[in-house]
């Protein structure tokens, strides 16, 4: 019997235990990421073990969250942060460098390898097929300093994707589906393989919309299996040596297997008050707006943003109440364009409704920031202290 992407990470890593679900492990910690809100207290933690430097790969220090100065305390915690990243080897992302999911995706993630986050959304970086998980600041600090992470070994989900996106559907609506099927306890305990044909229709940022959201679940961890898809983003990162192919055996055997035909979904929105409370837009069209949100930890990713950034007001699609599945004239035109702050000046848009899944994956290529440190090198050296 083969094995489960999941498990093939989980095996590479194993320091303590036997690889079976519901088994006490424990595994090697490649890479940790904190963010501001949950850092200042991994790191008071983690410099009463005495060491000089951290002992992983790579630990990432994030200032995204507390970053509204109301006072001297959120200040006084970022020169902190900044500091104490400094004195012991931590890469250090300063506030307005982008969303540490996002960020940590685009530079710092590598298929197949482990990371331990103080963030529920962590497991985003499992777009990339890399085991990302959300733990306490106390986990964090002692992988840190090089200890193994325990946990209770998973169950494995397949989802088994089929088929296409309709114009207007996303990624988000994926995740909404399995929340709408499974609730937010659905997951409890297992970690989610997305496998299947209808992976190839899915870009990278696509992908980690639904590993990120995969939290709401209560699951371990969400992955998809690194391919050429992968390989293609990573290039456009200036990252394609931290490529690796990676998927499951085909005569991996899962605990459970969740058919979705992607064709098949619908825009789906989750209401108050909890995400596994999904209908569809259709329903809860003409409700009053007061404040939209562009951006989290969610949907933060450059296409995302292009693609709003790409969108006037007058082409936006009326769906009026009771639309059902027929949107065909509410489509907009295949190639929207926009101006964009980031770039200057006009970008097509990435999602280009009713395009075929490798010219959205084109497109996400060819308009990826290419941010680089004082070294002049995308990536390892982006946020100097």
């Amino acid at each position: 019997m083969g094995d489960t992407l999941a498990y093939k990470i989980i095996k590479a890593h194993l320091v303590e235990g036997a690889a079976e679900p519901g088994e006490e492990i424990a595994l090697r910690v490649d890479q940790t990421l904190t963010q501001d809100i949950t850092g200042t207290a991994a790191y008071l933690q983690f410099e009463t073990m005495g060491l000089d430097r951290v002992r992983t790969e790579l630990s990432v220090s994030y200032v995204d969250h507390n970053t509204l100065q109301c006072g001297p305390r959120n200040a006084d915690d970022h020169r902190y942060l900044q500091s104490v990243a400094a004195r012991y080897g931590v890469v250090f992302s300063r506030p307005g460098n982008g969303i540490c999911h996002q960020v940590h995706l685009e530079r710092f993630g590598v298929p197949g390898k482990t990371l331990l986050g103080s963030d529920s959304h962590t497991p985003t970086c499992g777009g990339l097929g890399m085991l990302a998980i959300g733990a306490g600041g106390q986990d964090v600090a002692c992988a840190m300093a090089g200890m193994p992470f325990h946990m209770t070994a998973p169950r494995v989900v397949k989802v088994r994707l089929s088929g296409e996106l309709r114009p207007w559907v996303t990624a988000k609506d994926v995740i909404l589906e399995l929340l709408r099927r499974l609730g937010v306890k659905g997951g409890l305990g297992k970690v989610f393989e997305y496998a299947g044909p209808g992976v190839e229709a899915l870009a990278v940022p696509e992908r980690a919309t639904i590993t990120n959201m995969g939290a709401e679940l209560g699951a371990t961890a969400s992955l998809f299996p690194s391919d050429e898809i992968t390989r293609q983003w990573l290039r456009a990162q200036g990252r394609e040596g931290d490529f690796q192919e990676l998927a499951a055996d085909p005569d991996a055997e899962y605990d459970e297997t969740i058919e979705l035909d992607l064709g098949s979904l619908e825009p789906l929105i989750a209401c108050p008050h909890s995400p596994g409370n999904v209908v569809p837009v259709s329903e809860v069209a003409g409700t009053p707006l007061d404040q939209v949100c562009i951006g989290s930890c969610t949907n933060s990713s450059f296409q995302d943003l292009a693609l709003t950034a790409a969108r006037e007001p007058d082409n936006l699609p009326r769906i009026e109440p009771g639309a059902g599945d027929d949107r065909t004239a509410q489509r907009p035109g295949r190639d929207g364009l926009g101006r964009c702050a980031h770039t200057g000046g006009c970008l097509r848009a990435l999602h280009r409704h009713g395009a075929r899944p490798a010219e959205r994956r084109r497109d996400a290529a060819h308009v990826q920031p290419q941010l680089r440190g004082k070294d002049g090198h995308a990536g390892r050296a982006l946020l100097p202290v």
